[in-house]
């Protein structure tokens, strides 16, 4: 019951107050986000944490000039994986191995399968995978961040190519995907804050088969 709590204390933050999130809470958030489900246990796409306030001054411009940006103690980047390389995969797999005490032969038959998977695909087809783990990372980032009571805003509204550019992601090989600001509401200023909280109802959202 306590997560269904917390869901329904949450939401999407329109106004925060600037007052810094403590550490221990984002590192909490962070590591619910490195132990998120993940294809394969690839993890095709990595976290940048913004806390420097000059580089949310650039990005807040190509977000539509929302004002979380800016008013966040943490933004957090979901950058994924500009394609699934052979070099990627086999660090994965060699990583595991090593991790798990495993010869490389055990899952040399899973990991030429990905191989040739992803090989045959387009680098925009890989991509568009990898984007899509990392919005299951993002769905934990949202229950983990509630859990600790810290407000949070998933934001798909800014210019990827130029926040790929303020942060230097090209040069890393990734791709923004979505923004995810933390910190703490603006009591007096939120309008959503004080709206009932309201989702589909059940009978026609869920479906029994």
């Amino acid at each position: 019951m306590q997560v269904l709590e917390k869901l329904n204390w949450r939401y999407a933050t329109k106004s925060m107050n600037g007052t810094p999130v403590p550490q221990e809470k984002v590192d909490y958030i962070l590591e619910a986000i490195r132990l998120s489900a993940s294809s394969s246990g690839l993890q095709p796409y990595e976290i940048l944490v913004v806390t420097d306030q000059e580089v949310k001054e650039k990005i807040k411009p190509i977000a539509w000039g929302q004002s979380q940006i800016t008013d966040a103690s943490h933004v957090l980047v979901f950058a994924a994986w500009d394609n699934y390389t052979a070099d990627r995969i086999n660090s994965v797999f060699d990583y595991n191995n090593e991790q798990r005490n495993l010869p490389a032969s055990v899952t040399d038959d899973y990991r030429n399968k990905l191989l040739n998977l992803y090989g045959a695909q387009t680098p925009q087809q890989n991509f568009t995978h990898a984007a899509k783990q990392a919005y299951i990372a993002l769905g934990t980032a949202l229950i983990a961040a509630a859990e600790q009571e810290v407000d949070s805003t998933p934001m798909e509204g800014f210019d990827p190519v130029a926040l790929d550019e303020i942060l230097d992601l090209k040069s890393k090989g990734l791709r923004s995907v979505v923004i995810l600001p933390l910190g703490y509401r603006n009591e007096e200023g939120d309008w959503l804050l004080k709206m009932k909280k309201v989702r589909t109802p059940k009978e026609k959202f869920i479906t029994v088969v």
